[in-house]
């Protein structure tokens, strides 16, 4: 089978499809594409775009950042927000901290079945805190239309002379939002508790 397949002739076999390649002709070899034709009927940007000298461009950061319209409006949006939300928390809105004679408290309330975990950490804000006992009462926060009626609940908890102290204690009743009210000898603070 093999053998048969050798003796068979392409069609094509008597046909030159390309000249041979003679090294002492005098022909040259005919070029279709000339860059500097292509350039003499082209538009000014693109010969501007070929004239520009790489040399010139040195690294710029903000550059790219602002090379066209859209791209200006997004650094500037990036910009602004980044503003926006370093304004607010420096000016506190984001923050859970109450101060108390002295004392930066976060406090933080879980429902745990049907209670709630409160937790207080101190930390101390200047020189000279408040040590000493804080009575603290809790009770549901009445919302508008509610009866006021919650139960109230009394702690007490002592602040010492250290720069971190953390509190826990648990409510025994569970609702979606407490009432606090934190007094020492000098001050009073009262805080509205969102329990997670």
């Amino acid at each position: 089978m093999t053998d048969e397949n050798e003796n068979i002739e392409r069609p094509n076999t008597n046909y030159k499809l390309s000249k041979p390649y003679n090294e002492n002709s005098d022909e040259t070899i005919v070029y279709h594409y000339s860059r500097e034709h292509r350039l003499a009927s082209a538009p000014q940007a693109v010969k501007d775009l070929y004239k520009e000298d790489k040399n010139d461009s040195k690294f710029n950061l903000l550059k790219p950042l602002i090379a066209d319209k859209p791209r200006a409006m997004l650094f500037a949006s990036i910009i602004i927000l980044c503003v926006i939300i370093i304004a607010v928390s420096y000016l506190g809105f984001l923050d859970r901290d109450h101060l108390l004679d002295g004392n930066k408290l976060v406090i933080k309330g879980t429902g745990y079945e049907e209670t709630v975990i409160i937790v207080i950490k101190k930390t101390t804000s200047n020189k000279n805190p408040y040590s000493g006992a804080v009575d603290i009462a809790v009770s549901g926060a009445a919302q508008s239309g509610e009866d006021g009626d919650f139960p109230v609940f009394y702690h007490r908890i002592f602040f010492t002379i250290e720069s971190d102290e953390e509190y826990r204690f648990v409510v025994p009743f569970a609702l979606p939002q407490l009432a606090m009210v934190l007094q020492t000898e000098k001050s009073t603070l009262n805080v509205s508790l969102k329990v997670d």
